[in-house]
């Protein structure tokens, strides 16, 4: 072998970085473990101040020095291992900036009806559209103004604040760029707003980054756990308002009549909720200082707002406050459907017509206060955020509590003593962020500095320093909310860890055994040198900060996989040498020569990159780990089993030492094969098209089962302390919802998964939080006694023995485009294939045989995914994660095919007399070791991962498993047979 000394030294050094790097993962590790002991230990059975104590050990030796007096915690933090959500618990979010939001911006409000015609068709044909909504807008306002009226017009982009940029005179053709500018502007703004708010939150080595000029921003942040408080910090616009207040004796009135009207509205009807948990009585019962809330508790209430809201009246000056009434979290929806009807809205006196209706942004338990704005004509507060110049996280004098102290320009400052000066001695000022009231303190005196503060009694520090950290970053252009999320509690993440330590050493271990068994003291060098793949392969993701998630390992237990598949390929070759009566180092020589084994490794891996590539493309989040995972794989793999297995073998042999590449057991096996497999091919297309018909007739009628990353909705994996029915749960939830979700068991039978459409086409970022309330409403009697909505949550951190483990959410918008990526990534892989096998074999009867396999192979796992979905015991949902499945089945089908020709354009050359179907056949025979080998290998390590892996890539693993069953299949009788019965004119004189 050329070259040795330099493929020896590249092998060391490359094995010391990748030592020293994964070093830093082992010293972090041990950091979070004396963290997490200490936090045991100081908790003294209190789980809820676990996670408290372990952060706050964190946070004391972040600047310490811990390895050679050099690296400090944060240092190592940095450069260990980045794990994914699925491993850490955490977010990933795809957030959508309102493109419609920035136009109506750049229009300043713009009254046009033309104009907002076009926004509501736009919003309307983005639904069923992959195209950007501007595009849809400018399509939509073509329509509308049929050559009327123009965009530059002044009621709407002629307007004052473009006036540098747009004139009347402009035509639309020459404003559309213009347009389309300030909204990459805008959305840019967006982007380095939200960094700077995740750079402030603390999370070690988030990711953010834009998805092209869709408006739409990917967030991970690995081991976030406090996700309620991420979503909000995510998307809050910062839109800063100080509003009057009304006092509550000016409003009470006026809800007596409100609750009259809905009660004379809904005389005939009556609500069947069950009654509310104690803890909500409980609540309000510590605000109003008396038991008066039997109304909200009633197991059967009428239909009216008082069985909502408990209003909260002033009987004397004393009593007088901001605070207008108190309702339950789940019960808000409610309250503000009924004050929002018409009826209701008729019966507001003239000194109320202007009344906003805003809740406290947080609740005291699980209720919250309900307040009322003086707004006015125009909506625009008296003071807004721009006139902030500083804001930070502090206490307030009198009681030591967390506040946001906030400093204002000269212009807040006269505003500011304004307001105060009009309202002091008993009026009321509120301070609303995002439309959710954070004060509404009672005004003594004027304030005619230009300091206040944003205060509340349960404010923790953690938020007062959120809501400065918002402050200083400043407002979002546009509204922002999150259109695809998935969240994974830190327990379930944990248990991913252990279940994928536990599949990934099963594995390897058995994989280990087997190429000892089988090969003898050459796989024991073979087996060398998958460790030092597995070495290279970690330190290349340490090195280079790649992020480790569960199909992540999945793919690198793959490559495993294909690591044996290379020695194998190359030691049946050695075998056929030593048979054809060649000396051991002349053997080893040829099969580990590009004419040899090597050929055929390079191309079957060069199939499988090409696949991992297109998935590395379209896919998104724990997908393009797989993909990635799955290409570095490919490479460490070749590089270790061509050269660094040559290196051993050459050592061992040049000591004179013997290998006989079987051992007494295994000698023999798959030797001197001569199968008429051509023969069989009429038998295998009945088979095939038997198999392949029932399962386009299963596709036609019981279809898929689409996940919501395909068809959007939310899903939420719900754990209880006990087995609970499935079907009793879809019955109970159809109830709340009004359509029956779908519910299933999910791993054992103490565990579901619930998927519901409720509401999943309504925008707005209060939408997720009462579908979660209305979930845990309806799961309350499937819960322990005295769960409450803090304990069910995601995000939950003390010990529980039921809660929601992880959710996720797909807005249908953007189900839609990942549909479409999907066909695409498909289509592509079929696609690129056909073309390199084409340039390789130089023969379209090659690119024919080999597609048509696959495409078989891909029907398939198609029909039994369609058939059994409804009787299996696991999770067979179509999503991401199958597509990756199909097109890592189209990569293996692909890696055996591609080594059947090899074999055969060998014999093509080598054997010229031969007819071709003996040829074929020969090919085939004399692969089969290989291909049987292969196959159970992978399959060894695929039914390892199955088995005791996590419930979540279940499904995965089977689409894998049955990929490689057919795919062996296919190679041996579907792609051979379709590329001779296309050359059969080969066999035309020949004997």
């Amino acid at each position: 072998m050329q070259n040795k000394g330099l493929i020896k030294l590249f092998a060391i050094l490359f094995g010391i970085v990748s030592l020293y790097q994964l070093s830093f993962t082992w010293f972090a590790n041990n950091v979070e473990k004396d963290a997490k002991e200490f936090s045991i230990l100081k908790a003294d059975g209190d789980a809820t101040k676990i996670a408290k104590f372990e952060r706050s050990y964190l946070d004391s030796v972040a600047n310490d020095s811990i390895l050679l007096g050099k690296f400090t915690y944060n240092d190592i933090k940095d450069k260990a291992m980045n794990l994914g959500l699925d491993l850490k618990g955490g977010i990933n979010a795809i957030l959508q900036v309102s493109v419609k939001d920035i136009l109506i911006g750049l229009s300043n409000n713009s009254k046009n009806e033309v104009f907002n015609n076009a926004l509501n068709a736009a919003s309307i044909a983005q639904k069923n559209s992959d195209r950007t909504y501007v595009d849809l807008f400018f399509e939509e306002f073509k329509k509308a103004s049929n050559g009327t009226i123009n965009l530059s017009d002044p009621s709407i982009f002629g307007n004052k604040s473009l006036s540098g940029k747009i004139t009347f005179k402009n035509t639309d053709a020459e404003v559309e760029p213009i347009i389309k500018g300030e909204i990459d502007a805008s959305i840019s703004t967006a982007f380095q707003v939200l960094r700077s708010r995740i750079d402030k939150f603390g999370v070690t080595q988030p990711n953010i980054q834009r998805i092209g000029n869709s408006g739409r921003i990917l967030i991970e942040l690995p081991g976030a756990k406090d996700i309620t408080r991420v979503e909000k910090l995510l998307q809050s616009t910062a839109e800063l308002q100080f509003w009057e207040a009304y006092a509550n004796s000016e409003v009470q009135n006026y809800l007596f009549e409100a609750d009259a009207k809905t009660a004379e509205l809904f005389k005939d009807e009556t609500t069947t909720e069950e009654a509310k948990d104690s803890t909500i009585t409980e609540s309000i019962d510590d605000l109003l200082g008396e038991a008066s809330t039997d109304t909200l508790v009633a197991p059967k209430k009428q239909n009216r707002l008082f069985s909502y809201l408990q209003p909260n009246f002033a009987q004397s000056e004393q009593q007088k406050s901001s605070v207008i009434g108190f309702a339950a979290i789940i019960d808000t929806a409610k309250v503000n459907k009924f004050l929002a009807m018409k009826e209701v809205q008729t019966a507001l006196p003239t000194e109320l017509r202007y009344v906003k209706f805003l809740w406290d942004a947080k609740p005291s338990g699980e209720v919250l206060s309900l307040y009322a704005i003086k707004g006015n004509r125009a909506d625009i507060a008296p003071i807004e955020g721009d006139v902030i110049d500083d804001a930070r996280q502090s206490f307030d004098q009198l009681r030591s509590n967390p506040e946001v102290s906030m400093s204002m320009n000269s212009s807040g400052t006269k505003k500011w003593a304004k307001l105060t000066t009009d309202n002091a001695n008993g009026g009321f000022v509120a301070v609303v962020l995002d439309n959710e009231v954070h004060s509404a303190p009672r005004v003594g005196d004027p304030i005619l500095a230009g300091n206040t503060s944003i205060s509340g009694g349960n404010m923790t520090i953690e938020e007062a320093e959120d809501l400065a950290n918002v402050l200083k970053a400043g407002k979002l252009p546009a509204a922002a909310h999150i259109i695809q999320s998935e969240v994974v509690g830190a327990s379930l993440g944990q248990k991913a860890i252990n279940s994928s330590f536990i599949s990934f050493g099963i594995a390897l271990l058995l994989i280990l055994i087997w190429m000892v068994f089988y090969y003898g003291k050459a796989g024991l060098f073979a087996n060398i040198a998958l460790a030092v793949n597995i070495l290279f392969l970690f330190g290349w993701l340490a090195s280079f900060g790649a992020v480790l998630t569960l199909p992540g390992i999945a793919g690198i237990i793959l490559t495993i996989g294909m690591s044996v598949d290379a020695n194998v390929i190359i030691f049946e070759r050695i075998k056929e040498e030593l048979a054809n009566g060649k000396g051991l180092k002349e053997a080893i020589a040829g099969g580990f020569s590009f004419k040899g084994a090597v050929s055929a490794i390079f191309d079957a891996n060069v199939t499988t990159l090409l696949t991992g590539i297109i998935l590395f493309i379209f896919g998104t989040g724990p997908i393009k780990g797989f993909a990635y995972t799955l290409m570095l794989g490919i490479a460490t793999s070749f590089f270790t089993a061509v050269f660094i297995s040559r290196l051993l073998l050459d050592w061992y042999t040049s000591k004179g030492n013997n290998l006989t590449f079987n051992t007494n057991i295994t000698k023999g096996w798959f030797q001197n094969i001569n199968i008429d497999f051509l023969k069989k091919r009429k038998i295998a297309y009945i088979i095939s098209g038997t198999v392949v018909l029932l399962g386009v007739g299963s596709l036609l009628t019981n279809g898929l089962n689409y996940g919501v990353d395909f068809i959007g909705g939310r899903s939420y994996i719900v754990k209880f302390d006990q087995p609970t029915n499935a079907t009793e749960v879809r019955g109970t939830l159809q109830g709340v919802f009004g359509d029956a979700p779908e519910v299933k068991t999910y791993g054992g039978s103490d565990q579901l998964k619930i998927t519901t459409k409720y509401k999943i086409e309504e925008e707005g970022n209060e939408i997720d939080g009462e579908v979660r309330d209305l979930l845990f409403n309806g799961l309350r009697s499937y819960l322990p006694d005295g769960t409450t909505l803090e304990q069910f949550k995601v995000d939950y951190e003390g010990e529980r023995s039921a809660g929601i483990e992880s959710k996720m959410k797909v807005e249908p918008t953007i189900a839609d485009d990942i549909k479409t990526a999907a066909g695409w990534a498909i289509i592509g892989s079929l696609l690129v294939v056909f073309l390199y096998i084409l340039f390789r074999f130089r023969k379209w009867q090659y690119s024919l045989g080999a597609v048509v396999a696959v495409f078989h192979d891909v029907l398939i796992v198609l029909a039994i995914f369609s058939i059994f979905y409804k009787i299996m015991p696991f999770d067979m949902e179509i999503g991401q994660s199958f597509i990756a499945a199909i097109l890592t089945v189209v990569g293996y089908s692909l890696n055996d095919t591609v080594v059947i020709f090899d074999r055969i354009r060998e014999f093509t050359k080598t054997h010229g007399s031969w007819k071709y179907s003996r040829v074929v056949n020969s090919a085939l025979s004399t692969t089969l070791g290989r291909t049987i080998n292969t196959s159970i290998t992978t399959l060894v390590v695929l039914s390892a991962i199955f088995f005791f892996g996590g419930d979540s890539i279940k499904g995965f693993m089977f689409a894998l498993i049955v990929g490689v069953l057919v795919g062996t299949y296919s190679s041996l009788f579907i792609a051979s047979p379709i590329m001779y019965d296309t050359s059969k004119k080969l066999d035309e004189g020949k004997k």
